[in-house]
């Protein structure tokens, strides 16, 4: 397909007033002015007509197809809240592809995202990042495990306190987290030796310490779910102790701290921004936290923490972070470039650069204009 007369979005380089983007199977051929663009191409051509064409927005942060829309409990899978350490729980047995909110998705221009359990557990279990197109999660998938979730703060307390069980305090939060993390890397110690040494005796299998070895070798990093600054320190801190490849998610008060996130390289994603104070953790609350934080230096996501924020209003959040500051080309990297690279994905989507999944969006207007209507969507080049 051959994409022409837009504004393109290319978000690894100058934006393009009056661009094109072909595609060859399902992968991005080429991107240009009109002057350059193909003469006598073979294949379906599109016009934009003098709207916006970009990559398709990427939700950072999600429980898409974890909690169903309009079911109840019995579309309820997010959080296994009997147990405060479950690093063993994948995102792929409880995602259901034929939730209607992933057309919704595809619809909004939403084409990948990173979904997975709440946090209601200190250790929640495992991301995974997917397109928004299909029916069957085993062909959706770009990475499974993406992210191991951790959860600081007010949710777990809330949750195990209502048990009577721990962790109550945050002090205990912290103090699971380090003892399964230590207690993983002397599995993995002992896998080694085993392996090393015939009269060494293998440890018996442990799903769960299984499952936090490549987090403790660094292979997978953590995404940490803190609203405070003094959670977000803590978080850090643990990852600072083990060596940790880790994101922080949501962080509220971020920009309290914005300076040290910046010397420390935390990436953050940030949201929902769309949204009341709720709970105390949420009481410094601003739009204004992804423009403080990318003006001190800090790689800035937006998520829309579905279902919080409906999935398909991704772009308005980005839209809310402008009104807050943030500049407009800023807030669409938030939205298509920054998460795909903090996922690790930014080989693969996030910016129109050849050879990269065609995933696109051609809208009417500027994508952050709330009154712009998307018009296509290509998944893997093909219209969705």
């Amino acid at each position: 397909m051959l994409i022409k007369n837009g504004t393109v979005h290319t978000m690894d380089g100058p934006v393009i007033d009056r661009g094109f983007v072909a595609i060859r199977e399902g992968k991005i051929a080429q991107v240009g002015d009109m002057t350059q663009c193909p003469e006598n191409w073979e294949g379906e051509v599109y016009d934009a007509k003098g709207g916006h064409i970009l990559p398709g927005y990427v939700d950072a942060h999600c429980h898409l197809g974890m909690f169903g829309d309009a079911v109840g409990f019995e579309g309820d899978d997010g959080n296994e809240a009997s147990d405060p350490c479950t690093p063993q729980l994948r995102a792929i047995d409880a995602i259901n592809p034929l939730d209607r909110c992933f057309e919704e998705a595809r619809r909004g221009g939403v084409t990948a995202v990173l979904t997975g359990p709440g946090s209601a557990n200190p250790i929640s279990g495992q991301f995974a990042a997917l397109k928004t197109n299909g029916h069957w999660v085993d062909e959706m998938i770009l990475k499974a495990p993406a992210a191991m979730k951790l959860a600081l703060g007010e949710n777990p307390k809330m949750v195990y306190n209502e048990r009577h069980e721990t962790p109550m305090t945050r002090m205990a939060i912290a103090a699971i987290i380090r003892e399964n993390l230590r207690k993983a890397l002397e599995y993995g110690e002992k896998l080694e030796r085993a392996a090393e040494d015939e009269d060494e005796e293998k440890p018996d299998y442990d799903a769960k310490l299984e499952a936090l070895l490549p987090v403790v070798r660094g292979e997978l990093p953590v995404h940490i779910h803190a609203h405070r600054a003094d959670d977000i320190a803590t978080g850090i801190r643990i990852c600072k102790e083990f060596g940790l490849k880790y994101v922080i998610v949501h962080g509220t008060e971020a920009h309290l701290i914005a300076d040290l996130l910046a010397e420390e390289g935390a990436p953050v994603i940030t949201g929902p921004s769309i949204g009341d104070r709720s709970k105390p953790e949420l009481a410094n609350m601003t739009i204004e936290n992804p423009a403080l934080l990318t003006m001190a230096g800090v790689k800035v996501a937006i998520c829309t923490d579905h279902p919080e924020t409906p999935v398909q209003y991704l772009p308005m959040c980005a839209g809310v972070a402008v009104k807050g500051g943030m500049i407009p080309e800023a807030a669409l990297a938030a939205i298509t470039r920054w998460p795909a690279e903090i996922a690790g994905l930014g080989d693969r989507i996030g910016t129109l650069t050849p050879g990269k999944d065609a995933d696109v969006v051609v809208t009417t207007a500027h994508p952050l204009n709330w009154l712009s209507r998307v018009e296509l969507v290509l998944i893997d080049g093909e219209p969705v």
